[in-house]
């Protein structure tokens, strides 16, 4: 048996290197379509990599602790009063905590001498704030200016729309929790690399700028974000959350899988007053984000499911174009005693042994190209910002993703090449060997 299935693998090759045009053009083409899988999911990795950083460190933790505070039935203020009780929860109850960091949450609007901007302004205590300085790229000034009770850190289109740099001052107006609209001045301290599309409408400020425009108390933020050492955990801590906050005596949102400020109105309708806190994901927060992914990875899987078609049907057709070739071949092997099953296994090796080092070899490739695209940091349009999440192309190989590509287009190809190699088997030997091409 051993034997056999040497000899016909040996066949195998022979009949490859026999047809060296052939087999090339085949090839390539599998290794194209391979290619362009591993190229394709490297981008899929490198928007998803891009978004959880890019978000976690604009607009979510890993698992939020917010919610909304009602004067009346018909207020819906994003703010959690008297937050470190439920801080200190936080710490007791979660296990695995990477860092924790607590947020004000609004609405304002930057006005300059010569434009203005409405946008989502996040008030932070940059001391306590690990992730935000490696996260951010600053072009110029210092993050540690936005431990001034004034200070705001721009990014550098939004200071571009402003026509401000650093130095330069701005007035900040925002909505009160009870109907007013407050004004402050602010200067810039930092301008940073832009992000991608939520850096365009997010600017950040000292958390007593926040907390003086909205005039809150000390003791008043917008959310306590949780930052874990397993991001697989999220749902579990939320989940755990949820219980646990709820024990402890305060009411709790139900789950809705969406971000905040989708939430407004459906809390303005809600017939009730004071605190209640909602726990959410990154998931939740950044949903427009993930639906963009998920569009992309069914773009990706169509357009491969086309490419694996148009060579399905070639790898058919170079099949039945090399059964006609070799018809008096095969009718002398049955004469000689091959059986059915070693003529069917002859031409399904040729197709195996073909697809495999074809997508063996567009993987290589393609993980080549993966890793000089990355690392040139190719800068892209601002129209591309939103599907990729950042302002330059990030490109990230899985292995394993890479080496399912090669089992999967390797064993689709060899499977279009079952049937006619199976006709090619049937044929009669005495048939066969009179066949004139």
């Amino acid at each position: 048996m051993i034997d056999s299935a040497l000899t016909i693998f040996r066949i195998a090759i022979r009949n490859l290197l026999q047809n060296r045009r052939r087999s090339l053009l085949l090839g390539a083409a599998i290794a194209l379509v391979t290619g362009v899988l591993v190229l394709l999911t490297s981008i899929s990795n490198g928007m998803q990599i891009n978004m959880l950083e890019v978000g976690t460190t604009l607009a979510s933790g890993h698992v939020n602790v917010a919610g909304f505070f009602k004067l009346t039935s018909g207020d819906q203020s994003p703010l959690v009063t008297e937050y470190p009780k439920l801080l200190e929860l936080v710490r007791k109850e979660v296990k695995g905590v990477d860092s924790i960091a607590v947020r004000g949450r609004g609405f304002g609007k930057m006005i300059s001498e010569t434009a203005s901007q409405m946008g989502v302004m996040v008030g932070i205590d940059i001391s306590k704030e690990p992730r935000f300085h490696k996260a951010i790229q600053v072009l110029s000034g210092d993050l540690a200016g936005l431990a001034r009770p004034d200070g705001v850190m721009l990014f550098a289109k939004q200071a571009t729309r402003l026509e401000v740099k650093v130095g330069d001052r701005l007035s900040l107006s925002a909505p009160t929790a009870r109907g007013a609209r407050n004004t402050i001045d602010v200067q810039v301290v930092a301008i940073a690399r832009d992000m991608g599309m939520m850096s365009s409408f997010s600017f950040f400020v000292s958390h007593s700028v926040l907390t003086r425009v909205y005039q809150l108390r000390s003791d008043t933020t917008g959310a306590i974000h949780i930052f874990l050492d397993d991001v697989e955990r999220t749902d579990e801590v939320a989940d755990h959350l949820r219980k646990v906050i709820e024990a402890a005596g305060y009411r709790v949102m139900d789950p809705t899988g969406m971000p905040f400020y989708q939430k407004f109105s459906s809390v303005a309708r809600e017939d009730w007053t004071g605190q209640k806190i909602d726990v959410t994901t990154w998931n939740d927060e950044l949903a427009f984000m993930r639906y963009t992914l998920q569009t992309f990875s069914v773009l990706t899987a169509i357009f491969i499911v086309v490419l694996l078609v148009m060579v399905g049907l070639g790898v058919m057709n170079t099949m039945w174009m090399a059964i006609r070739e070799r018809t008096s071949e095969i009718g002398t092997l049955r004469a000689i005693g091959m059986k059915r099953r070693w003529v069917l296994g002859m031409f399904v090796c040729e197709t195996f042994v073909l697809s495999l080092a074809a997508t063996v070899v567009g993987c290589t490739v393609a993980w080549i190209a993966v890793i000089g695209l990355d690392a040139a940091q190719i800068g892209v349009t601002e129209g591309f910002e939103m599907f990729l999440m950042a302002n330059t192309l990030k490109l990230v190989m899985d292995v394993k993703t890479a080496a399912l590509s090669i089992v999967v287009i390797a064993s689709a190809t060899t499977m279009v090449s079952l049937f006619p190699s199976w006709k090619a088997a049937r044929r009669p030997p005495i048939t066969a060997i009179q066949h004139v091409q």
